[in-house]
């Protein structure tokens, strides 16, 4: 084995072994602590503010940007700016959560007395239970951990990863006793991939029913084709007098048919539509149609109202536009 490899698995090894100190050591009182005053302060419209200075402020940024995500409003103030006007981001129904290893950091310990004068609560998170940032808090959170990864046990590299599981396990137990849903979670991620897939419906993405070609049973192939052409859709979909579903026949059944016999063009439709189509409700999710095109092979999936009417056609070409697949 390599001993750049060797050594890179050390490091990991390391910080297992701290992320399962802190897991084993953690004062479970004092964190049920910290989830209620979050969940009181969140309730209450007020929101969670990290900070910290150096490589916590960096883990403090992410912590907060995560809460943010999932439902619980927080912001980063880095100490410094704090000092120099940034504290007028804070109301009084907020709740500052301090972080620190050392608990010693003096441009952190300059806001605490400031901010408790605006009527903040204040948590610390320390790996230090007697250091004065502790002394100076409403509750202390202690994240001590064995060691850190550098040889000189001095970079922040157990700490850090320590501090942003931490912070992931706040952000986790807040979500869940929030009630904060998947479907939530999209509405704040619109942008992205994960939004679109949690919010938008069949609805959203499916071919209207103008833009189709739907035919009666009794209308021949030739006919039908014209239908295709006209509004360009690559299938035709067979209805009855109820507009319910009978049928689908594709461009790709019709080039089947041809190749053993032409005369294909004069026979009804029902002769030979593929029989009971996959359909789905258009209210479901759009992903939901993905999945059906994925595992059924399919190129086109008819959507139907809360009636088994007919009202769209997803089709796999219009997918990539969408970025659903």
């Amino acid at each position: 084995m390599s001993k750049f490899i060797k050594h890179a698995q050390e490091v990991f090894d390391i910080e297992i072994e701290g992320l399962k100190y802190l897991r084993d050591n953690l004062d479970r009182e004092k964190f049920n602590e910290l989830i209620e005053m979050s969940k009181k302060t969140l309730d209450n419209g007020g929101k969670l503010i990290l900070t910290g200075i150096g490589k916590s402020g960096y883990i403090g940024q992410k912590i907060s940007a995560t809460l943010s995500s999932v439902g619980s409003p927080s912001i980063f103030m880095h100490p410094v700016e704090a000092l120099h006007g940034d504290l007028g981001i804070v109301q009084e129904n907020d709740l500052l959560i301090a972080i620190s290893y050392s608990g010693e950091t003096d441009e952190l310990l300059a806001i605490i007395t400031p901010a408790k004068r605006l009527g903040l609560h204040i948590v610390a998170i320390t790996g230090c239970s007697d250091s004065r940032l502790a002394n100076l808090c409403d509750l202390t959170i202690d994240m001590n951990v064995p060691k850190e990864a550098c040889p000189f046990n001095l970079a922040p590299t157990t700490t850090t990863t320590a501090l942003l599981v931490l912070g992931d396990a706040l952000a986790m137990v807040l979500l869940e006793e929030r009630g904060f849903t998947k479907r939530k979670y999209g509405s704040l991620h619109p942008g992205g991939a994960i939004g679109r897939a949690v919010t938008m419906r069949i609805s959203d993405i499916m071919r209207p029913k103008e833009k189709l070609a739907i035919s009666t049973a009794n209308k021949t192939v030739k006919e039908c084709l014209y239908e295709m052409t006209r509004v360009r859709c690559g299938a035709t979909i067979v209805v009855n007098e109820n507009s319910e579903l009978l049928g689908v026949f594709t461009d790709g059944d019709f080039r089947r048919h041809a190749e053993s016999d032409i005369t294909v063009l004069d026979k009804k439709i029902s002769e030979v539509m593929t029989e009971n189509p996959i359909s789905v409700n258009a209210n479901i999710l759009a992903v939901e149609a993905l999945k059906l095109i994925e595992n059924k092979h399919i190129n086109d999936i008819v959507a139907i109202d809360d009636e088994s009417k007919v009202i769209g056609l997803v089709d796999i070409q219009d997918l990539p536009g969408l970025k659903l697949m």
